[in-house]
């Protein structure tokens, strides 16, 4: 009897092993399934995806108007009418709608520029720093004169001294 347990026993154990072998079968099959779905998932998402192209916010682009002036020549000041300068000046504004302000008010302009320039010297005009005095003070005299808008810079495309 002892031995027909002992037996018994022994068969009974013999069945669980196989069932220990496919459960660790199982969750190992399980386990690589699972991987692979997940690699999968990452791998369609990485290059099945667009990534998001972020639109610039759309600035409203700078507008430069350059608003031109007729050539000025004037006798420079100190020279007994011996040195004249010849200038011409195109401005850069602020706005667009400041140019027809400028039309309307283009011979005061004129005047106030011509008695800037006439007090003038020559030694006034011939360096770099003395140039650039002179275009703050001809934008300095239209912003003065304007009432909406004003000069943002002057430029000076005519520059000759004789």
């Amino acid at each position: 009897m002892a031995k027909d347990k002992k037996e018994a026993v022994e068969e009974e154990e013999q069945p669980a092993e196989p069932k220990k072998k496919s459960k660790l079968k199982l969750i190992i099959i399980a386990s690589v399934v699972l991987i692979v779905v997940i690699a999968g998932t990452i791998t369609g998402f990485y290059f099945f995806t667009k990534p998001e192209v972020k639109k610039p916010v759309a600035e409203k682009p700078i507008v430069l108007t350059i608003w031109p002036m007729e050539a000025f020549v004037i006798n420079i000041a100190e020279t007994n009418g011996e040195r004249y300068l010849k200038l011409v000046i195109q401005l850069e504004v602020s706005d667009p709608d400041v140019v027809k302000e400028l039309d309307q008010l283009k011979p005061r302009l004129r005047d106030s520029i011509l008695d800037l320039l006439t007090s003038k010297t020559y030694k006034d005009l011939m360096d770099l720093a003395g140039k650039q005095r002179l275009r703050e003070e001809i934008a300095g005299r239209i912003n003065n004169i304007l009432q909406r808008g004003k000069v943002t810079k002057v430029y000076f495309t005519d520059f000759v001294i004789q």
